[in-house]
C-alpha cells in the first residue's frame, strides 16, 4: 500500500467491512491467530513501546512494562485460555406449550467493525486491550491511537499492520480533523476511553448510524478513610496510587474525605510515603513521571493553591514536571475539587464523619472508582449499600483493574459499559437467540 497518501475513511471502512462479509474473521483460529501475533508484538517490540512512553509520558521502563504492556499480554493470556468457554452456545428452557421437541439457546455473533479510540495516558493499554475483545469477539478493528502521545501513536502505527491481519485490522494517526472525519462513517460498535465532552461528541455521532457505544470515562475518584485505620499503609498505598503515571490515571484517587483528626495524621504519614517513595526530590527520581504536554501543566499548576501544601508543590514547565503533592485543609469549593484533577495532586478534605462522607460522594456525579480504607465491617457494608460507582475498591487503590475476570467500566458520568475477559467478549458481540423446532 501506497504510505504517502493515507486511505480516505470511507475507502478504509468500506475495506475492512468488505474483508469482514467474506466471513474471515469469523473462525476461531483467526481470532486466536490474531491474539498470539498481538502477544508476539508485546514479547518482541515491548522495548520499543517502552521507549515511545518514556518520551511521551516520562515513564520508567518498570511502569511501562508493568501498567501497558504486561497488563496487556496478561489480557491476552487470558482471553486464549477461555475464548473457547465463553464462546460456548448457552442453552435456555423453553416453555412446554412449545413441545418436548423444541430447543433454544444463545449463541455470540461478532458486530462488523470496531473503533477503538485510546486515549493519552496509557497509551498503549487502553488502545491493546479494548483491541483484545474486539478480535477475540472476531470483528474488524480500526484502531485510533492519541496524538497527544506522538511517540506511541507513531510506534503503534508501525507495529500493528506488521504484526496483524492488515485486511481486517487498520490503525489511524491523526488529531480531532481525522477523529472527527473517523466517526462520520457507519461503524458497528465505537469503544472510546477519554473524558466526558468528547464522550458527547462520540455518542452523538453515533446516533447519526445507530451505532452502540461504549464510553470508558472519569470524573473525581473519591478516597474515604476511616479512624482506627493503620495510616501508615493506607498513606503507603494511596500514594502508590495517587503518583502512578503522576496522577493520570482514570481510576486514580482524586481526593480524600476523612473527619479532623485522622485527616491531620494522614498528612504526616502522606509526607513520610512520597519521600519513601521518590525521595527527597521526586524530579530526580527515575520511577516518577512528568506530564503529557504544557496545556496540562498548566491547567494543574493552577490548582496547587487550592489548599495548604503538606509536602510537594514544586514544578518546573520547561520539564513538565510537578512534585507529588498533597494539599491539606481544602474547601469542596476551591478549584481543585470541581474537575477531575488527572495529575499529582491529592487533596485532603475533611469530615464529620462516615454520613456526611456518603452524602458528600452521593451530591456528586458518580465516578468511576470508589476507595475505602477502614477496617469496620458495617462501614465497607454502608458505601456499598449507599452509594454508586463504577467499581468499588476496599484497602487498594487501582488493583480491581487487573482482575480479568472483573468488569471495568463506569456509571452515570463516568461512562457507560464495560470490558475486560469476557466482559469484553459480550461487550463487542452480539448475543443472538435461537429458537428450533423441527418441521416433523
Amino acid at each position: 500500500m501506497n504510505h504517502h497518501a493515507p486511505e480516505r475513511p470511507a475507502d478504509l471502512v468500506a475495506r475492512l467491512r468488505a474483508t469482514f462479509a467474506t466471513g474471515r474473521t469469523k473462525p476461531v483460529e483467526w481470532r486466536t491467530g490474531q491474539l498470539r501475533r498481538l502477544r508476539a508484538m508485546l514479547t518482541e517490540r515491548g522495548a520499543d513501546l517502552a521507549t515511545a512512553l518514556r518520551a511521551d509520558l516520562g515513564k520508567s521502563s518498570t511502569e511501562a512494562y508493568r501498567t501497558e504492556i504486561d497488563f496487556t499480554v496478561r489480557e491476552i493470556d487470558h482471553t486464549l485460555d477461555h475464548l473457547a468457554q465463553w464462546l460456548r452456545p448457552e442453552p435456555a428452557p423453553v416453555p412446554a406449550h412449545l413441545g418436548a421437541d423444541a430447543r433454544a439457546w444463545t449463541q455470540y455473533d461478532p458486530l462488523g467493525v470496531v473503533l477503538v479510540i485510546a486515549p493519552w495516558n496509557y497509551p498503549a493499554q487502553l488502545l491493546l486491550a479494548p483491541m483484545v475483545g474486539a478480535l477475540a469477539s472476531g470483528n474488524a478493528v480500526v484502531a485510533k491511537p492519541s496524538e497527544l502521545a506522538p511517540a506511541t501513536s507513531a510506534a503503534l502505527a508501525e507495529l500493528i499492520p506488521a504484526y496483524l491481519d492488515t485486511d481486517a485490522v487498520a490503525v489511524v494517526e491523526g488529531g480531532v480533523p481525522e477523529t472527527t472525519a473517523l466517526l462520520a462513517e457507519r461503524f458497528d460498535h465505537i469503544f472510546y476511553t477519554g473524558n466526558g465532552t468528547v464522550g458527547r461528541v462520540v455518542m452523538r455521532a453515533a446516533a447519526e448510524h445507530l451505532t452502540p457505544v461504549t464510553l470508558e470515562l472519569g470524573g473525581k475518584s473519591p478516597v474515604f478513610v476511616d479512624r482506627d485505620t493503620d495510616l501508615d499503609v493506607v498513606a503507603d498505598r494511596l500514594a502508590r496510587g495517587k503518583f502512578l503515571n503522576a496522577g493520570q490515571t482514570c481510576v486514580a484517587p482524586d481526593y480524600v474525605l476523612a473527619d479532623p483528626e485522622t485527616a491531620a495524621a494522614l498528612e504526616r504519614a502522606l509526607v513520610r510515603a512520597v519521600e519513601a517513595l521518590f525521595g527527597t526530590d521526586p524530579q530526580a527520581s527515575p520511577e516518577y513521571g512528568r506530564i503529557v504536554n504544557e496545556r496540562h501543566f498548566d491547567r494543574l499548576s493552577g490548582l496547587l493553591d487550592s489548599g495548604r501544601v503538606a509536602v510537594g508543590g514544586a514544578s518546573d514547565r520547561t520539564a513538565k514536571y510537578i512534585a507529588p503533592t498533597v494539599l491539606a485543609d481544602v474547601d469542596p469549593k476551591s478549584p481543585v475539587m470541581q474537575e477531575e484533577i488527572f495529575g499529582p495532586i491529592l487533596p485532603l478534605v475533611t469530615v464529620s464523619g462516615l454520613d456526611e462522607a456518603i452524602a458528600f460522594i452521593n451530591d456528586r456525579d458518580k465516578p468511576l472508582a470508589l476507595y475505602v480504607f477502614s477496617e469496620s465491617e458495617e462501614t465497607r457494608a454502608r458505601i456499598a449499600a449507599e452509594t454508586s460507582s463504577g467499581g468499588l475498591g476496599h484497602g487498594l487503590p487501582l488493583a480491581h483493574l487487573t482482575v480479568s475476570d472483573l468488569p471495568f467500566g463506569g456509571v452515570g458520568e463516568s461512562g457507560t459499559g464495560s470490558y475486560h475477559g469476557r466482559y469484553s467478549i459480550e461487550t463487542f458481540s452480539h448475543r443472538k437467540a435461537v429458537l428450533e423446532k423441527p418441521l416433523g
